[in-house]
């Protein structure tokens, strides 16, 4: 019997969609709008797959979405270039456009590291770390796992807010604190 693309795509149903991924990254990072939010993955990806060797390129980018495989794979010229973390910082924050200054754009790209941590293999993730040296200076590549060495987005994201539901406001007076008749409301 021969093998139809729509069963080798079911087979591959567990693997994440262009507008899945980016969906989330949009979520994560909260961006008004999916160009952001695309530029945001692209530049993240496409100067990561400058830094680090194209097989690792691909490795690493075989379990994304093509379209997003694409930014590490087909779209850099030159894979492997010697670059330290703050040269990743700066392609980052010119490619993102729209004033993204250095620091958004790290935050950005830790992000995107993070959820890309959560879609391919541990053995791929670890090759990519591999190829980033990590040290205590400033120029240091560690920064870019600090969301996944924190235990990744969800956890990073309670340990800043405390967890749970965040007040959408100020504290509370003591007006708001009592009800009509003077009792305390919880």
């Amino acid at each position: 019997m021969p093998c139809s693309l729509t069963a080798v795509l079911d087979d591959d149903a567990s693997t994440m969609n262009f507008d899945e991924f980016t969906g989330e990254i949009q979520h994560r990072l909260e961006l008004p709008d999916t160009g952001r939010t695309v530029r945001a993955i692209r530049a993240t990806l496409m100067t990561l797959g400058e830094r680090i060797p194209d097989g690792a390129a691909r490795d690493l980018a075989a379990s994304l979405p093509i379209e997003i495989k694409w930014y590490m794979t087909g779209a850099v010229v030159e894979h492997g270039q010697r670059f330290d973390w703050q040269e990743f910082l700066s392609r980052v924050s010119d490619r993102e456009g729209d004033r993204t200054d250095k620091s958004e754009a790290a935050y950005h790209s830790r992000i995107i590291v993070d959820f890309v941590a959560s879609q391919v293999p541990p053995s791929d993730f670890d090759q990519l770390r591999n190829q980033l040296p990590e040290s205590g200076d400033d120029e240091n590549w560690g920064k870019l796992f600090e969301v996944v060495d924190s235990g990744g987005w969800g956890d990073a994201q309670e340990a800043q807010t405390g967890g749970g539901p965040q007040p959408a406001a100020g504290p509370r007076t003591d007006s708001e604190s009592t009800g009509v008749d003077g009792e305390t409301e919880e």
